[in-house]
Parts: structure tokens; C-alpha cells; sequence
């Protein structure tokens, strides 16, 4: 958890490397789209995975959690992920599902995510139910740029996993943030 002096802080760390992340995105999708290098695209999104896991690890443990960061952290996983499976979109259809799914759900939670940050003053941080459902994201991703010619066979089944963890995720955050919205405000009844 954030202290006071640390919440409203703009430069660091964390939100250097969430920055980063943003940036790789152009060069991933160019790496992937427009040189057709999958082995060079599947690095630059290794690379992006790694900064995530060391901005996440340097917020907590160096105590430089920051509002910025919590929106910021998740902006930048949610644009990957779906630059990354608009690619994947050219050589496998049945990401079409998931990334409809994603969408649906991001438009959700922004929605209440606001709604919830209107009413506490509050930005809440990733759940556990949000940080698995991007792993398994990343998986079916990741899986798909390494194995050019994937079997339908097991494709189809990464992206039905892909959605269920989508859907999860998405019942589990309606859940907290309508509590949060119907929680008494600290001082009222």
C-alpha cells in the first residue's frame, strides 16, 4: 500500500517502466505486422513481460506504489494485449472471441473503475482474479507468436481458456466494485 508522500508521485520507477512498456508496443506490432519477424516480436513481448513483473515488484517492495501507477500498470498491460491479439487476428480468426471478450470487459471495468474512483477518491489495485486472467492472456498470446502454425487443436482451446479467465475476471471485479459502490462512505451512515 501506498504512503501518503508516495501516492501522488508521477516519476518513478514503476511508472518509468509502465511508460517503457507503452512504448515497446509500436515496435512489437511492427516487429510482428510489418517485418513478419515472430521469434524478434516474441523477445520484445518477453521483454515487456519482464519490465511488468519488475515494476510491480519494485512498487511494492521499494514502497513506490503511486495512484498514477495503478492506472497506468494496467493501461499499459491492456493495450499490449490487445495490439497483440489485433495481430494475431491476421493469421487466427478464433481470437476474434477473445478479443471481444477483452473489450467488453475493459469498457466495463473503466466504467466502474471511475465510478468507483468518483465516489472513494480511490484507485484500487490489480486482484488476483485481473493478474491471472493476464497471465493466461500473455500465455495464449505468447504461444500463438512462437508457434506460427498452431494446430486448431490446441489454438481453440488456449482462447476458450483466454475468455474463461476473461469472463472471471470480469464477475469478480463487477462484484467488489458494486460493493464498493454500495459501501457507506467512512463518517456516514
Amino acid at each position: 500500500m501506498a504512503n501518503q508522500g508516495n501516492a501522488n508521485r508521477i516519476i518513478t520507477i514503476p511508472n518509468l517502466l509502465s511508460t517503457f512498456r507503452i512504448l515497446l508496443i509500436p515496435l512489437i506490432v511492427w516487429l510482428y505486422c510489418g517485418k513478419e519477424n515472430y521469434p524478434l516480436a516474441a523477445w520484445a513481448l518477453a521483454l515487456s513481460g519482464v519490465t511488468d513483473i519488475a515494476d510491480g515488484f519494485i512498487a511494492r517492495h521499494f514502497h513506490m506504489v503511486s495512484n498514477l501507477g495503478k492506472m497506468l500498470d494496467p493501461i499499459a498491460d491492456k493495450l499490449t494485449q490487445t495490439a497483440m491479439l489485433v495481430c494475431l487476428l491476421t493469421r487466427f480468426q478464433a481470437i476474434w472471441w477473445l478479443l471481444g471478450v477483452l473489450v467488453v470487459k475493459e469498457t466495463v471495468m473503466a466504467f466502474m473503475g471511475l465510478l468507483v474512483i468518483r465516489r472513494t477518491g480511490e484507485a484500487y489495485s490489480a486482484a488476483w482474479h485481473g493478474k491471472l486472467a493476464a497471465c493466461v492472456l500473455y500465455a495464449v498470446i505468447f504461444t500463438h507468436i512462437v508457434w506460427y502454425d498452431i494446430p486448431a487443436g490446441w489454438s481453440i482451446p488456449m482462447v476458450l481458456a483466454g475468455i474463461g479467465a476473461v469472463l472471471l475476471s470480469l464477475a469478480l471485479y463487477t462484484a467488489s466494485n458494486l460493493h464498493r459502490l454500495r459501501a457507506p462512505l467512512p463518517g456516514k451512515p
